[in-house]
């Protein structure tokens, strides 16, 4: 996954060279904070169409997102971590439950597009519902960018 991103072309304007980490938080952030601006956007037009518990969705990618990048890959692989009760497995059950919060988001959040804002004949506007998948699908999208485009070189 890693050298899809070292593939790409250099930019003339920008020295990026070792700056993969940097640049990679920053994407991150800009995605996690799109998704959430979003949202909030959505909320503020159309307050009375957005439930409260619809919130949910983007509360659990957020989760999602720090159970994700707590754990490096050295301690999935089980090259630096040996100690604690479950060692590595339990980084990666660690991480494996991260994802399934990941994706139940944003499968939870398109479920609530679709049911409740495309397919009701309410006449709800199709904004409110598509703000809450944008947020979680970018959240989620943060979180992989954040996770897979840095290098752990550097932190050794």
């Amino acid at each position: 996954m890693t050298s899809c991103i070292e593939n790409l072309p250099a930019c003339v304007w920008f020295e990026g060279g070792d700056k993969r980490n940097a640049l990679s938080s920053i994407l991150a952030g800009f995605l996690f904070f799109t998704g959430w601006w979003l949202m909030i956007d959505a909320n503020a037009k159309y307050p009375e169409n957005i439930n409260g518990a619809y919130h949910i969705c983007g509360v659990i990618g957020t989760i999602s997102l720090f159970m994700i990048n707590a754990v490096s890959n050295a301690q999935v692989r089980g090259d630096s971590y040996s100690g604690g009760c479950m060692g590595p497995r339990g980084a990666r059950a660690w991480l494996f439950m991260g994802f399934v919060l990941g994706f139940a988001a944003v499968i939870a959040s398109c479920w609530i597009l679709f049911a409740d804002f495309v397919t009701s004949s309410s006449g709800k506007p199709f904004w409110a519902g598509t703000g809450l998948f944008l947020q979680n699908l970018f959240i989620f999208g943060g979180s992989l960018v954040y996770k897979f485009g840095r290098t752990e070189d550097q932190w050794g």
